[in-house]
C-alpha cells in the first residue's frame, strides 16, 4: 500500500515546512520515474526522485527535476482560444471548453457527412501516453488514418519484434548482464522508452563489458571496452558482419537454432554474403574489431542490446531492428535471466484492446493511407507522414479535410519541414492540444490547453513491455487546462460515441484495471504493479509467431510479398549512392543526438533546461572546420539540396572528418514572431521524405543520414 518508507520525506516537510508530498511518477520524457512532489501552500515547491521505484531508484534527470517550471510558466496555454485572422497571425480569442469541443465535434461530423471519416487524421508525438485514447476515438468515429512518430520510433521495434518473436524484447538490468553492446543509443541522455540510464551505469559499475556502436565519441564510448565507429547508415551491414562471425565461429546456441528458430538455412546464406572483407568497405570498421566485438558478445553470458531510434529513422529501420534481435536470440540471450526478456504485463485492458482497434470496420481500414505501400506499417495502424501531406495538397488518394494534433509539433519533428508547412497551411481546418503556441500550433484554428503530468491522474507505463504499472498523482490544477484523456473523454461524447466513453476519464481508468478485479481508487493506494516475471517461456510455449518459433525469415513479410530476410540498402544520400551529389555537398550529415534537457521540440522555454543549451550546436571535425573557414563558435550554414538552416559550430575530434553532427527540433520561444524562428534552425529543412527513401515496410523516413554542405555564415552574407 501507498506509504512513505524513507524517512528523509518527512523530515523534509518538517524542515523546509511543506505542507505535504505527493507520491508520483514522472512523465517529462518517456516516464516512469518515480517522484516525491513537495507541495506548499497549494503550489509545488521542489521534486525530488524516490528511492523506492524500481525504475530510477531515486535518480531524476534535469528535465524531471524542472517540472515545476513547466507547469508555473507565464506563457503557457490556460484556457482554450480559437484563432483570429489568417493562419500564422499570431491572433488568439479566448474561448470557453464547450465552445471549443461544440467546434470540433461539429467539423468532424460534417467532414465525416461529406468525405469520410478517413478525410479526418488525428496525430500525437512521442507521447503523454495518449495513444489509446486517440486511436479509440479514431477508430470508433470509422478514421483509419492515425499520424504518429511510431513510422520512425519505438513502432517498428515492436512492429518488428512482433513478427520475429511475439513480443518486445527488454533488458532485464536487475539480472546484472555480463556484456551491454549499445547501439545508436545514448541511454544516459535520453532515457528511452522502456529504460533508464541509471540501472545501465549501475550494471558498468558492476563489471559489465561495454561495445558501443555509433559514429560519434559519446561519454559511454569513453567506458567501452570497444568502440565500432561505423560509417552513418551502415548498421544492417555492420550486424551481418557481427552475425557472420557467430555463425561461422560456431558462437552461437546450438539448441536455440535446433529447437527454436525458423529460417535457418537461407538465413546463413544472406550471412555469408557479408563476408568481413564486404562489411569492412561498407561500415569503415576494420574487421579485426568486428570479430572482437563479435567474440566477447557472444561468449559472455547474458549479453544484451541497449538500442533507440538512431537505428529507425532510416530507410533500414525494420531490417535494423531485426538484425539485432537475431544477435541477441542467436546468443542464447532472449529470455535468460540477466538478457532480453519478454515480460508480461499484469492483467489489465492493454492499449490494442482500449484503442478500440477491433472495432474499426474493415472497409475503413482498407482505406488507410500508404496501407498498400507499407503493408507492415498497417498492419499496426501506424502511417508515414507524407501520405497525409500529399492527401492535403494532391488530394490524392482522397482528400485529408482535417488535422488534429495532440502531443505533437510535426513542423519541427518530420521531415521536409516546408512541404509540412505547406500541408497545415492548407489544410481546412486544424485542432492542436499543447502546453504552448508551438509553431505547429500557430497554424491551427483552435488551441486546447493540455495538462501536464502533474495536473491529472493516470496508469504510468501502462502501454510499455517492461511489465510495470505505475499510479500518477495529480498534485496540481492549473487554469482551465484539461488532460489529453479527459479531452477526449468529452469531445467522444459530442460525436455520438457516448456508450464508449464515461462520465469523467476516471471511469476509463477503471475499465483499464477492471480485469485485476480493482478500480482507480485501489491502484492510487498502491506503490506499483509488476506483471509475472518467468524466464525462457519460450521453451515451453513457443514464440507468438506463425511458426511458434523465432523467425529468421519472417513469414509475415514474405506474404505480404517482401524480402523475409533482412538487407542492407544504402541510405538515398550517401558517398556511395550519390556520387555525383557527394561532390557538391562533401559531408555526411548525422542528425538527432539528444541533448539533456529537451525532449525533442519542448523545454527551450524553461529556464534551467534553456540554460544547458543556449544555442543549437553543429559539431564539425577541427580539420574540416579548418578546410571550411570556419571557427568554433561562429554561425554557419548547414545546406542539403532542400534548403539551409544556421547553427553555432562546435568543434569535435571525436568522430570522422567527413561526417557534421546537427541537433534536431530546434525552435525559439522568446521570439515573439508568429513562426517562433521556426525555419530558423530546424533541420528537418534539409531533411528529405520521398517515398523512395522510406523504410520499405515500414515507411519509416530516413531522416538521421544525409549529404550536405556547411560553410561560415559571413560567407554566405558577404557572397549576397
Amino acid at each position: 500500500m501507498l506509504e512513505f518508507k524513507y524517512s528523509n520525506v518527512e523530515r523534509e516537510i518538517e524542515v523546509y515546512g511543506f505542507d505535504y508530498a505527493v507520491k508520483s511518477h514522472c512523465r517529462m520524457c518517456h516516464g516512469g520515474c518515480g517522484v516525491f512532489v513537495y507541495v506548499k501552500d497549494g503550489k509545488i515547491a521542489k521534486i525530488a526522485g524516490d528511492p523506492d521505484c524500481p525504475i530510477n531508484h531515486g535518480t531524476l534527470c534535469s528535465k524531471g527535476l524542472a517540472s515545476a517550471q513547466l507547469v508555473y510558466h507565464p506563457d503557457r496555454l490556460t484556457y482554450p482560444v480559437k484563432r483570429i485572422g489568417h493562419k500564422g497571425s499570431g491572433k488568439w480569442e479566448r474561448i470557453s471548453w464547450d465552445e471549443a469541443i461544440d467546434a470540433i465535434a461539429e467539423r468532424i461530423l460534417d467532414y465525416k457527412d461529406k468525405y469520410g471519416a478517413e478525410s479526418i487524421v488525428f496525430g500525437y508525438g512521442t507521447g503523454r501516453e495518449n495513444e489509446a485514447v486517440i486511436y479509440r476515438i479514431a477508430n470508433l468515429l470509422g478514421s483509419p488514418n492515425v499520424l504518429t512518430a511510431g513510422h520512425f520510433c519505438y513502432g517498428p521495434r515492436i512492429s518488428s519484434s512482433i513478427i520475429t518473436m511475439g513480443t518486445n524484447p527488454i533488458i532485464e538490468y536487475e539480472g546484472f548482464p555480463k556484456c551491454i553492446m549499445m547501439w545508436g543509443n545514448n541511454v544516459t541522455i535520453s532515457n528511452p522508452d522502456c529504460y533508464k540510464g541509471e540501472p545501465f551505469s549501475v550494471a558498468l559499475d558492476a563489471g559489465a563489458k561495454l561495445i558501443v556502436v555509433d559514429p560519434r565519441f559519446t561519454k559511454p564510448a569513453s567506458r567501452a571496452n570497444i568502440w565500432l565507429q561505423l560509417r552513418p547508415g551502415t548498421d544492417p551491414a555492420l550486424a551481418y558482419g557481427i552475425l557472420n562471425v557467430i555463425v561461422n565461429e560456431g558462437l552461437y546456441d546450438k539448441d536455440f537454432v535446433e529447437n527454436h528458430v525458423y529460417g535457418w538455412e537461407p538465413f546463413v546464406k544472406r550471412v555469408n554474403e557479408y563476408t568481413l572483407e564486404r562489411v569492412e568497405e561498407i561500415t569503415w570498421v576494420p574487421k579485426e574489431k568486428i570479430r572482437e566485438a563479435a567474440r566477447l558478445f557472444a561468449t559472455s553470458k547474458p549479453a544484451v542490446i541497449q538500442w533507440g531510434v538512431a537505428i529507425e529513422q532510416q530507410i533500414n529501420c525494420v531490417d535494423n531492428d531485426r538484425l539485432l534481435m537475431f544477435i541477441m536470440g542467436l546468443t542464447g540471450n532472449i529470455d535468460a535471466e540477466g538478457g532480453q526478456v519478454l515480460y508480461r504485463t499484469p492483467p489489465i485492458v492493454n492499449v490494442g484492446q482500449f484503442g478500440a482497434h477491433a472495432m474499426l470496420p474493415r472497409e475503413q481500414a482498407q482505406k488507410r493511407l500508404g496501407g498498400d505501400r507499407f503493408r507492415l506499417a498497417s498492419r499496426f495502424a501506424i502511417i508515414t507522414p507524407k501520405v497525409v501531406w500529399d492527401a492535403i495538397l494532391d488530394e490524392k488518394p482522397y482528400p485529408v479535410k482535417m488535422l488534429f494534433f495532440i502531443s505533437s509539433n510535426p513542423l519541427m519533428t518530420r521531415a521536409n519541414a516546408k512541404e509540412v508547412y505547406r500541408a497545415l497551411e492548407k489544410v481546412d481546418f486544424m485542432a492542436v492540444s499543447d502546453f504552448f503556441i508551438t509553431p505547429t500550433a500557430e497554424l491551427a484554428d483552435i488551441v486546447l490547453p493540455a495538462a501536464t503530468w502533474l495536473e491529472m491522474d493516470y496508469i504510468g507505463d501502462f502501454w510499455k513491455r517492461h511489465g510495470y504499472i505505475l499510479p500518477r498523482r495529480k498534485v496540481v490544477q492549473i487554469g482551465e487546462c484539461l488532460s489529453d484523456h479527459e479531452m477526449l473523454n468529452r469531445l467522444g461524447k459530442k460525436i455520438g460515441q457516448e456508450q464508449f466513453w464515461w462520465d469523467t476519464f476516471e471511469g476509463g481508468l477503471d475499465f483499464i484495471l477492471q480485469p485485476m478485479g480493482i478500480k482507480w481508487n485501489d491502484f492510487n493506494q498502491m506503490d506499483y504493479v509488476r506483471g509475472p516475471v518467468r524466464h525462457f517461456k519460450y521453451r515451453k510455449y513457443g514464440f507468438s509467431t506463425p511458426t511458434r518459433k523465432f523467425e529468421l525469415c519472417s513469414t509475415i513479410l514474405e506474404k505480404m510479398g517482401y524480402d523475409p530476410l533482412p538487407q542492407h540498402r544504402e541510405v538515398p544520400e550517401s558517398p556511395v549512392s550519390a556520387p555525383e551529389l557527394y561532390k557538391e555537398y562533401p559531408y555526411i550529415l548525422i542528425t538527432g543526438a539528444r541533448q539533456p534537457g529537451f525532449f525533442h521540440t519542448e523545454n527551450r522555454q524553461l529556464p534551467w533546461l534553456r540554460s544547458l543549451h543556449r544555442d543549437p550546436i553543429v559539431q564539425i571535425h577541427p580539420d574540416a572546420a579548418a578546410n571550411e573557414g570556419i571557427k568554433e563558435g561562429d554561425w554557419v550554414v548547414i545546406e542539403s539540396p532542400r534548403g539551409k538552416v544556421r547553427q553555432r559550430a562546435q568543434f569535435f575530434a571525436g568522430m570522422d572528418k567527413r561526417i557534421v553532427s546537427a541537433q534536431h527540433a530546434w525552435w525559439f520561444p522568446e521570439k515573439k514572431d508568429p513562426g517562433h524562428g521556426w525555419a530558423e534552425s530546424n533541420i528537418n529543412i534539409l531533411t528529405d521524405n520521398a517515398y523512395e527513401g522510406c523504410d520499405p515496410t515500414f515507411g519509416a523516413t530516413n531522416i538521421r543520414t544525409l549529404l550536405c554542405k556547411i560553410y561560415p555564415e559571413k560567407k554566405e552574407a558577404a557572397h549576397e
